[in-house]
């Protein structure tokens, strides 16, 4: 809260004072990157995007949230657990997958080099080193845990750009997951800031002294909360104003409510990047006729998404040597 205008007269001062700065609401560049470097040390490459902030936009939106789980409960739902790869690991890597672009697990070996069991590492805290084969896992404490060439095993998601971290394919619908996030958070404000977006207050030819302007304003200052909305008390000496008070509204949100549509375009935005049918988003239709036959729309996502889905899970039985990932058929494709 500044004062951004102070002019003496002969009579009283004018003043003119704002609060409540705008808040910049595409401030994320997350999908902004050329390339991935070494890190200071030059032990390993730094991911070329903020793998936290993926993690962080899982909660900024719920459909976003809901897709991303739900594409993990697809792999889980046909999958056969086996003694190398349990349900858990399969579980963790499945949702580091859908997330962030890759996945990391290490393997154990017997005294005959058979692998015999595989451990989740998150793929937030991992790093690809420097030396081929060699990973490091960032610890809590600033520490780092290195692993023998061959111990871990990477996959990725493929990237135009660099080909050392996986990315995911949603990458670039980032902006419309904070647009839709920044609308509700707008709206949140308006309910509790309570200036119903805004106003300014005026008085013309009060005869106020500069101590009784300074009290008004310390009083609007004080009685308006945080938020997106921006008033404004003006103070003029001198004019011919047929009102010595005037207060005069910036906008109606009543009338003039934009909310909705923001949200339901961001919303069709999103459900676009994830490929995903509204019908098995847990969105209401609008309409009596609804989405249509939710076990067709089940047969040709399947069909089209689900079983793509699964092919970098079915890649690591190249890698270890064993059948240790397979899934089940569904239901409708056993069927006579």
């Amino acid at each position: 809260m500044t004062v951004a205008e102070e002019t003496k007269t002969t009579k009283s001062a004018t003043h003119m004072f704002e609060f409540g700065a705008p808040e910049p609401v595409l401030n994320n560049h997350i999908s902004e990157y050329i390339g991935v470097y070494l890190d200071t040390l030059g032990e390993y490459y730094r991911p070329p995007v903020s793998l936290s902030g993926l993690a962080d936009l899982m909660n900024a939106n719920p459909h976003h949230n809901s897709i991303l789980h739900f594409k993990k409960n697809m792999v889980m739902k046909w999958f056969v657990p086996s003694t190398v790869m349990t349900y858990n690991t399969m579980q963790r890597l499945a949702l580091d997958y859908v997330v962030t672009g890759m996945m990391y697990f290490q393997q154990f070996k017997n005294g005959f080099g058979k692998v015999v069991r595989t451990e989740w590492l998150p793929s937030l805290t991992m790093r690809r080193g420097r030396k081929k084969g060699v990973f490091f896992k960032l610890n809590k404490d600033g520490s780092k845990t290195e692993y023998k060439p061959g111990e871990v095993i990477q996959i990725n998601n493929p990237d135009l750009k660099q080909d050392i971290y996986g990315l995911p394919e949603y990458l670039g619908g980032i902006q419309s997951v904070l647009l839709s996030e920044e609308a509700g958070l707008f709206r949140r404000k308006y309910y509790i800031n309570g200036a119903h977006m805004g106003y300014i207050l005026v008085t013309n030819d009060a005869d106020l002294d500069e101590e009784t302007a300074k009290k008004i304003q310390k009083k609007v200052q004080d009685s308006k909360g945080p938020g997106n909305f921006r008033s404004l008390y003006l103070n003029i000496g001198q004019s011919k104003a047929k009102e010595p008070v005037q207060i005069i509204p910036v906008g109606d949100i009543g009338t003039k409510d934009e909310f909705e549509r923001v949200k339901n375009i961001t919303r069709d935005e999103i459900l676009s990047m994830h490929r995903m049918q509204p019908g098995l988003s847990g969105i209401m239709p609008e309409t009596n006729g609804g989405f249509g036959d939710i076990e067709k729309i089940m047969k040709v996502y399947h069909e089209l998404e689900i079983g793509a889905l699964q092919q970098p899970f079915l890649e690591i039985n190249q890698y270890i040597g064993a059948n240790a990932v397979s899934f089940r058929e569904p239901v409708w494709m056993t069927e006579k």
